[in-house]
């Protein structure tokens, strides 16, 4: 069974109104902000599974029978149901995609919200509610960012262009991330998912990420992709498809950038 355009654009609109509105909640929360040690190396405040219920409330208002694979679950594990119809929809939710930067008061955060048909993302919204930034994208039409369409660039990596880089890397940071550094004016903003959207837009050449989770990169990963970027893993293979039933919350290793600083980037990697 396959998915027409139309049921891709009102997906989409779903999509759109549920991170607007959970984007809203967080901004009107930020100055209650209550931060928990979630793990070693990550927070989680009250407004994270405030919006996640915003979003997910908002899906199942229109797709009751869709399924859910969102960050913030029970004892800090993340939540899941699958989907109970066919066809079998899946979406991907990170409520605050840069919880330390919200925790922290910083304005640098997104709502990240990806619908995922057969183990691969076909709709994807990345919402900035700081800048009211809305970049959407929908598999086989163009990446738009606030309904304008949005491509990559066409730069190289050099001391005029950036590369946003993860902030969880090891004890020892590898030789080709320094080498990165040096070449590039470098960026982290604290989420991925707003790595991946500049990457759309051209603002930044390249991403890479150490360990995100599927509700990081979905929306991202298609966003960057319908607006021309090469998505995988360190190893240059894809990521999606993936095993939706199966998924248990495992992190990827990401190399993103636009299709004439890809083949360098995984070449860096691998050095």
């Amino acid at each position: 069974m396959s998915l027409e355009q139309k049921d891709l654009r009102e997906m989409l609109e779903a999509a759109i109104v549920a991170a607007r509105l959970a984007g809203q909640h967080a901004l009107e929360q930020m100055s209650f902000v209550k931060a928990m040690k979630k793990s070693e190396g990550e927070l989680v405040t009250q407004a994270d599974g405030e919006c996640q219920k915003i979003i997910i409330q908002r899906i199942r208002e229109t797709y009751p029978d869709h399924g859910f694979i969102a960050e913030e679950g029970d004892g800090g594990k993340m939540f899941k149901r699958a989907p109970l119809g066919a066809p079998a929809i899946w979406w991907a939710i990170d409520p605050i995609d840069g919880t330390n930067n919200f925790a922290h008061g910083i304005p640098v955060f997104t709502v990240s919200v990806a619908a995922l048909y057969e183990g691969e993302p076909v709709v994807g919204v990345v919402f900035q509610p700081a800048t009211e930034s809305m970049f959407t994208a929908v598999q086989g039409q163009e990446a738009q960012l606030d309904g304008r369409r949005i491509s990559t660039c066409d730069d190289d990596i050099g001391p005029l262009t950036s590369v946003g880089l993860d902030s969880h890397f090891d004890d020892t940071l590898p030789a080709w991330v320094c080498d990165l550094i040096r070449r590039s004016r470098f960026r982290n903003f604290g989420t991925t998912a707003l790595h991946l959207a500049y990457l759309a837009h051209g603002g930044l050449v390249a991403a890479v990420m150490c360990t995100p989770k599927l509700w990081d990169i979905a929306a991202g990963t298609v966003i960057a992709e319908t607006a021309g970027a090469v998505v995988t893993d360190w190893n240059g293979a894809k990521i999606f498809p993936i095993d939706l039933d199966g998924y248990d919350g495992r992190p990827f290793q990401v190399a993103a950038a636009n299709r004439k600083t890809h083949p360098g980037l995984l070449e860096a990697i691998r050095s």
